[in-house]
């Protein structure tokens, strides 16, 4: 999957949006201002980095090499996701919508009922 197809799919989910708050070279994108997905815009091989249940976790890292513990994150929420390795690109669009989910799901309440319809 190449960088900006991962970019369109998450700027298609309600009410998210891109941020740069840690300097030019990562890509943050927010729901109700918290983040659920990081993608390095320099880095070679790309990646991103994506909120995961912990039971998922596992189970990815030990079906795809390209899926390991979230570098620079909380290594047992957060995998960081080859984009042009072994995990489908379906698989990569499914997991962004798992963090964004994850991540709606624990926004308050008025916060959620905010965000635009899907």
């Amino acid at each position: 999957m190449h960088l900006d197809a991962f970019r369109d799919h998450c700027l298609a989910l309600p009410g998210v949006a891109e941020t740069l708050p840690f300097g030019p070279d990562t890509l943050v994108f927010k729901v109700g201002g918290k983040v659920f997905a990081l993608m390095g815009l320099e880095t070679e091989p790309p990646f991103v980095n994506l909120k995961c249940d912990p039971e998922r976790s596992a189970d990815l890292r030990e079906r795809y090499e390209d899926v390991t513990p979230g570098w620079h994150m909380n290594k047992t929420h957060w995998n960081s996701v080859g984009l042009q390795g072994d995990v489908p690109a379906d698989v990569i669009r499914d997991l962004a919508d798992h963090s964004y989910a994850l991540v709606v799901a624990r926004l308050p309440a008025a916060v959620r009922a905010g965000l635009p319809e899907a």
